[in-house]
């Protein structure tokens, strides 16, 4: 088999790991907590965030702003895990490949 036709094939089975990989990861969630557990985010792997719970006791109306950066850290705390699982998994993948995009 010609050098060229090994390139093909392996760039082939590279390209069915990463498919399998990206689904995996969108179906694997993390979660991070803020507030001492007051507010919780989950998020997929892929980048999404998948659900936002709030304990009714950290709902202050007079405080409204302490809330809102309750979600948004717990929201961002989540979002970044996904993000170093998801580079991990894929740098699993493309380990000694330069692939860019990836």
């Amino acid at each position: 088999m010609s050098s060229i036709g090994k390139l093909m094939k392996q760039a082939s089975r590279i390209q069915q790991q990463i498919e399998k990989t990206q689904s995996e990861l969108a179906n694997r969630t993390v979660e991070a907590t803020s507030g001492g557990g007051a507010v919780k985010a989950v998020a997929s792997c892929d980048g999404l965030l998948k659900s936002i719970k709030i304990d009714p006791a950290a709902v202050n109306p007079a405080d409204a702003q302490l809330l809102e950066d309750l979600v948004l850290t717990a929201a961002n705390n989540a979002l970044a895990q996904a993000k170093e699982i998801s580079n991990t998994e894929m740098g699993k993948v493309t380990s000694g490949f330069s692939l860019p995009g990836l």
